[in-house]
């Protein structure tokens, strides 16, 4: 059985900041936390000397934390694309990177710097949501913050997730995701979240967990942390992404399944997503270069309206069906199984819908959190 990578945060060895942030506290509270050696970071060089050229170098900047300002936005939507089914999600990004290291992760792709970066100018973050929150337009959102990193992976040092859980139980209009890959949950402990924050596990089959998914905690470890959650009071949700096809998928994402609901709390879980596999082409080259002994790029892929490779349609019903009807036999009454990044051809040849037809997956979502 493999050793999990509960906390992934042990990975980082090098704490870098910007100069023009050592006078914050929040700065001031991650350095004497960490009890990692310091580098500041000038305001004539902001970035880290971290040897070779990337990607190479990924592995090695991983174990580099830069703690700087973010100068662009804080909050804003989630970059889905117009030809597929998006659930209006709301990203808040607390940072860039990850200490992480799975195959299959687009951030390889899409960023181009080795070394982890985090926001420490929460001021402006919680300015930013203010501003959104008390808007007169009454909208909800649903916010989270696991798209450019992981929402915990850090937290053992930042801190975060207690910010975070403690301004939105005072918000009546959103709810909060902290979507991981770890274990890291004890600074959700004691926390009055009033069911404003929903954390929530990436889970896959037993295989790919193993293989492909480097640094992470096992399903072991996940699922004995969402345990503890939801004995915490916090909802949960789960995210089967992305769906990878190997050799005996159909029993691997069963077993998952089976071990998930023999573990957690069914009236506890909010919702769970599906998305198969789909990646930049550059992601292939990145990938197959860091990690030669993984397989799954070669499988047969089609490009997607939104250039990404996917899973020929046919391959993707086949598996979403499997894994939807494992899910049907366990699930509770009121959570929402949806796909993420889907058309509404899959939508009706896997459940029979369309989101439009029950006012829009954005509203499915909306109304599994406000009943």
């Amino acid at each position: 059985m493999r050793t999990g990578y509960g906390n992934p945060a042990q990975y980082i060895t090098e704490l870098h900041v910007e100069e023009e942030c050592l006078h914050l506290p929040y700065t001031r509270e991650i350095i004497a936390r960490c009890n990692l050696p310091v580098t500041v970071l000038p305001i004539s060089r902001k970035t880290p000397q971290i040897p070779g050229q990337y990607p190479d170098n990924l592995t090695v900047g991983k174990h580099h934390l830069v703690l700087k300002k973010n100068r662009g936005i804080f909050f804003k939507p989630c970059p889905g694309t117009r030809e597929y089914r998006c659930c209006d999600y709301q990203v808040l990004n607390i940072g860039m990177g990850c200490p992480m290291d799975c195959v299959y992760c687009i951030l390889q792709a899409y960023l181009n710097n080795p070394w982890i970066s985090f926001f420490v100018n929460i001021d402006d973050m919680f300015t930013e949501l203010d501003q959104a929150l008390s808007a007169p337009d009454q909208h909800f959102y649903r916010i989270g913050t696991g798209e450019f990193t992981d929402s915990l992976a850090l937290d053992s040092i930042t801190g975060m997730s207690r910010y975070l859980v403690e301004y939105m139980s005072r918000q009546s209009r959103a709810v909060l995701e902290l979507k991981t890959k770890s274990n890291a949950i004890g600074n959700l402990e004691h926390l009055d979240h009033q069911g404003r924050t929903i954390v929530a596990w990436s889970l896959n089959s037993p295989t790919v967990m193993a293989a492909e998914e480097i640094r992470t905690a096992t399903l072991d470890e996940r699922l004995r942390a969402a345990s503890q959650c939801a004995d915490w009071g916090y909802r949960l949700a789960f995210h089967f992404d992305p769906i990878i096809y190997h050799e005996g998928w159909q029993e691997g994402y069963s077993k998952t399944i089976r071990t998930l609901f023999n573990r957690v709390p069914a009236d506890r879980i909010a919702w769970i997503s599906l998305g198969a596999l789909r990646y930049l082409p550059s992601l292939k080259n990145i990938a197959t270069e860091r990690f030669p002994q993984s397989r799954f790029f070669y499988e047969e892929f089609v490009d997607g309206l939104d250039g990404k490779a996917r899973y020929f349609r046919k391959q993707r019903v086949s598996m979403y069906r499997h894994i939807a009807d494992e899910l049907t036999t366990h699930i509770g009454q009121k959570t929402c199984v949806y796909f993420c990044m889907e058309n509404d051809t899959v939508w009706k040849e896997v459940f029979g819908f369309c989101p439009q037809q029950r006012g829009g997956l954005g509203a499915m979502l909306d109304n599994t959190v406000n009943e």
